[in-house]
């Protein structure tokens, strides 16, 4: 995949890029730009970025001198987060705890980026934790739960393999589908009533979250109409439901 950025309005902009699973298979992944209220700008997720792409970023943010922050959201996602803070040193950057382990050299910061301090210190964005299922899962090939971030103004989610999109167009029928990742039976947390518990949470994120651009990490950016979101989110939920719950 190519590195492409697309202005999806409003100041949110969402930056699609390249990962190679063992070196080979490219999966792709994500990295998005939000321009606050003040003029600044942060990052959500870290991403190498090179060519055309880093060359607009950089015009767009005073050759990055005006990226206030980075807010690492999911915390398996770690790989580019050391060439990040090479490519921004001013800015804050906000990890999960696990970041803090896995990239030592990165200066994080106290607050991490799950924290009601970091929600409150941008309200242009909307955060939402998986609930029922691990956010740090102890088995590493366990990479369902993450942070998701709204941005109201855009109607732009970002998330990273909580929810995705399936990976041909092909099985898009009548509306665009989403799905759930594939390991949210076993991230679900050894809890009574677990099960029900995500898809309750999921359900709220359908009902509150009017979004119209689905940028999520491993797929492509995906347009919905007035609803779409919420009809398609909500299907996935309900032909999963009875195995979570039951689990």
């Amino acid at each position: 995949m190519s590195d492409k950025i697309h202005d999806l309005g409003a100041g949110f902009w969402n930056i699609r890029g390249s990962f190679r699973l063992g070196g080979v298979l490219d999966i792709g992944t994500q990295c998005s730009l939000v321009r606050l209220e003040s003029g600044k700008f942060i990052f959500l997720d870290s991403y190498e970025l090179t060519g055309e792409v880093r060359d607009e970023i950089m015009a767009l943010t005073n050759n990055g001198k005006d990226v206030e922050a980075v807010l690492n959201v999911h915390p398996f996602h770690t790989i580019s987060c050391a060439q990040m803070a090479k490519d921004f040193p001013q800015a804050t950057f906000y990890g999960s705890s696990r970041h803090h382990k896995q990239v030592s050299e990165v200066q994080w910061a106290d607050d991490l980026v799950e924290s009601e301090a970091v929600a409150q210190r941008y309200p242009e964005l909307k955060f939402s934790m998986s609930e029922g299922i691990h956010y740090i899962s102890p088995n590493e090939m366990i990479h369902a739960g993450s942070l998701l971030a709204y941005h109201p103004a855009s109607k732009s989610l970002h998330v990273d393999d909580t929810f995705m999109s399936p990976p041909m167009k092909l099985l898009e029928v009548v509306l665009p589908e989403l799905i759930l990742h594939p390991t949210t039976k076993k991230a679900l947390k050894n809890e009574p009533n677990a099960g029900k518990e995500y898809c309750d949470w999921a359900t709220k994120i359908a009902q509150d979250w009017d979004v119209r651009n689905f940028c999520a990490a491993h797929s492509y950016l995906v347009k919905f109409e007035e609803g779409e979101f919420k009809k398609a989110l909500l299907k996935a939920i309900n032909k999963v439901r009875p195995k979570l719950e039951n689990a």
